[in-house]
C-alpha cells in the first residue's frame, strides 16, 4: 500500500474557532495535495496553557463524548478522505488527560489514547495539569494503515516507538508541542530530531513530527515554539522538514507494504531477546 502523509506547522491563538478553522484549512490544502494522513500539532485548539499553573484553564477540557473538536473533524475527515489525528485535553471524570482520538478516513472514531510520560519543569507545567495515560500505547487500525501514536514527551523514549512497532504500527505519529528551554543553554531541536530519527532507523519504520510555531506569552513567561516539524523515512533519513517559523505542511509517499518487507529482511525484531533485558523492568529494585 501507498500512502501520502502529511507534516502540518502553524501558530495557535487563545481563540479556540479561529483555531479549529486554521487547522481545517491546513487539512484541505493537504488534501487537496493527494494527502491520505494529516498530522496536526498537540494541543492545537488553543495556546499551550502548561507554560504556567493555572486553575482556570481546567475549563478548556473537553469530555471525549461530547468535544465539539472531535465532532467537528470526524466531519473533516469524512470530507476529504484523510485519516486524522486529533490530540486534545481531556476530561474524564474527575481526571485529566493529554489526549488523543484517531479519526479514520470515513469519520469513524477509531479510539482514544492518552499520553504515557508526562513532563514538568519550567515552561512545561504538564503535572498540573494531566494525569498519566492509562490506556498503554496504541496502533490503529486505518484505512492508510496501522498508525501509532506517541505525544510529545512520549517521543524521548525508544520504548515507546519500539511497543508501537511490536504492536504492528507501520507509522509513528508525534503530534508535538516544543519550544524554547529555560534551564538549557543551548537549542534542543538537533537533539529531539536526533532522537526521533534513531527511532525510525532501529525500528525501520517512518516517524513524524508535528511541531508548533509562533511566540506565546503568560503570566511572568513566555515561550518561542521551535517548529521544524519532519518527516523520517525507516532509515532514519529526513525526507521532509520545515523550518523554526514557517506555517503550513510538507508531504512524502511511503510504500508501506515494501517497508513491511524490509523489516522482515533485516531481522532485528526476530533476533531480539526479551528475557535478557529485564533490567529495563527491574533496574533499581536490587540495588
Amino acid at each position: 500500500m501507498k500512502i501520502k502523509v502529511a507534516i502540518t506547522q502553524m501558530s495557535c491563538s487563545n481563540d479556540y474557532q479561529k483555531n479549529i478553522a486554521k487547522v481545517e484549512d491546513l487539512v484541505q490544502k493537504c488534501a487537496k495535495n493527494g494527502a491520505n494522513v494529516v498530522l496536526i500539532q498537540e494541543l492545537f485548539s488553543n495556546l499551550y496553557f502548561c507554560q504556567v499553573e493555572d486553575y482556570d484553564k481546567f475549563a478548556l477540557a473537553e469530555e471525549a463524548d461530547n468535544s465539539y473538536l472531535i465532532k467537528h473533524f470526524q466531519e473533516v475527515a469524512k470530507k476529504y478522505n484523510v485519516v486524522l489525528p486529533i490530540s486534545f485535553f481531556e476530561k474524564s471524570g474527575p481526571n485529566y488527560f493529554n489526549s488523543l482520538v484517531m479519526i479514520d478516513a470515513d469519520g469513524k472514531n477509531l479510539g482514544l489514547y492518552r499520553k504515557t510520560h508526562i513532563p514538568t519543569g519550567q515552561c512545561y507545567e504538564e503535572k498540573f495539569y494531566f494525569s498519566p495515560g492509562d490506556t498503554g500505547f496504541k496502533v490503529f487500525k486505518t484505512k492508510f494503515g496501522k498508525i501509532g501514536i506517541g505525544i510529545c514527551w512520549d517521543q524521548w523514549f525508544p520504548e515507546t516507538a519500539r511497543c508501537l512497532a511490536l504492536n504492528g504500527a507501520q507509522l509513528l505519529l508525534y503530534p508535538t508541542a516544543i519550544g524554547s528551554e529555560p534551564v538549557l543553554v543551548r537549542d534542543s531541536m538537533p537533539h529531539w530530531r536526533n532522537t526521533m530519527c534513531g527511532h525510525a532507523a532501529a525500528n525501520i519504520i517512518p516517524v513524524c513530527a508535528s511541531n508548533r510555531v509562533g511566540k506565546e506569552v503568560a503570566p511572568n513567561s513566555e515561550m518561542v515554539f521551535q517548529g521544524y516539524s519532519f518527516i523520517a523515512d525507516q532509515y532514519g533519513n529526513v525526507v521532509e522538514e520545515m523550518n523554526r517559523e514557517e506555517e503550513g505542511f510538507r508531504i512524502h509517499e511511503f510504500d508501506l507494504d515494501a517497508i513491511d518487507h524490509e523489516r522482515v529482511s533485516w531481522g532485528v525484531f526476530r533476533d531480539r531477546r526479551p528475557e535478557c533485558y529485564q533490567d529495563i523492568i527491574h533496574y533499581g529494585k536490587n540495588k
